[in-house]
């Protein structure tokens, strides 16, 4: 992980937050939210915080009440970074849970989805996330993705999207500055038959959307625009 703002404002993690309730898909714990009986669900995937972060659940949640069977998988088995493990820093996390091994682990969670009768798969990934959303959709096992704050996502991965796919970035982001979010948005633009979406926030920095500070009324008011930038991309493209 390429710098500290991925391990800055950690979370207070909780394992019973949430409107929803926990249960298994494809092999792996899920924080679930939202009507069973629906034919459109939606992935969450984490930052290095993981699924137990309050205000991710509090954000499936609000995603649910749109009709949406929301789904945030617990990809690393309980072990989230804890800034405050000094055995286990970030560059030593970040091999134990490699991003390509989250992808392969995403694909059985949405085939018991499909045998549960879903038809359409939206994904969100934030910071770690942003990396298994972005693949997911080009190997077609997401119908649309929403990067936000995303870590590691290249150049050769947006070459390679072929589904609408909708990127919210910070201002202050060493993962993904501005301007390689720019690079990004001229490779989309040059792809006239993929919607896409780039919007920089600015004031913000790198994990905002979920780990904001509730008293800080400016970034929580930017965080919940990019809530429903990312809502409008599903509910437009994921149907």
């Amino acid at each position: 992980m390429s710098g500290p703002q991925c391990c800055e404002n950690p979370p207070t993690l909780s394992s019973t937050s949430g409107a929803g309730s926990i249960v298994q898909l494809g092999g792996l714990k899920s924080y679930v939210s939202g009507p069973s009986d629906s034919k459109l669900s939606i992935l969450l995937l984490s930052d290095i915080f993981g699924y137990e972060a309050p205000k991710l659940r509090k954000l499936a949640d609000k995603v649910a009440t749109a009709g949406f069977y929301v789904v945030v998988p617990d990809f690393f088995d309980g072990d989230y970074f804890d800034p405050a493990n000094s055995e286990k820093p970030v560059s030593v996390w970040i091999k134990l849970h490699g991003q390509e091994k989250g992808i392969e682990d995403a694909k059985p969670v949405i085939a018991d989805l499909k045998n549960k009768g879903i038809t359409a798969v939206g994904a969100a990934g934030f910071c770690w996330g942003a990396k298994v959303a972005v693949q997911l959709a080009i190997s077609g096992h997401a119908q649309a993705a929403v990067l936000l704050h995303p870590y590691s996502v290249t150049v050769d991965d947006i070459k390679e999207v072929n589904k609408p796919i909708a990127i919210l970035g910070a201002e202050t982001d060493h993962s993904s500055p501005p301007e390689l979010l720019k690079q990004f948005e001229e490779i989309l633009k040059s792809k006239p038959e993929v919607d896409s979406f780039v919007k920089i926030f600015p004031g913000v920095s790198h994990g905002w959307t979920v780990r904001y500070d509730e008293a800080d009324e400016k970034v929580a008011k930017s965080a919940e625009e990019a809530h429903q930038d990312m809502l409008g991309w599903f509910v437009k493209y994921v149907k």
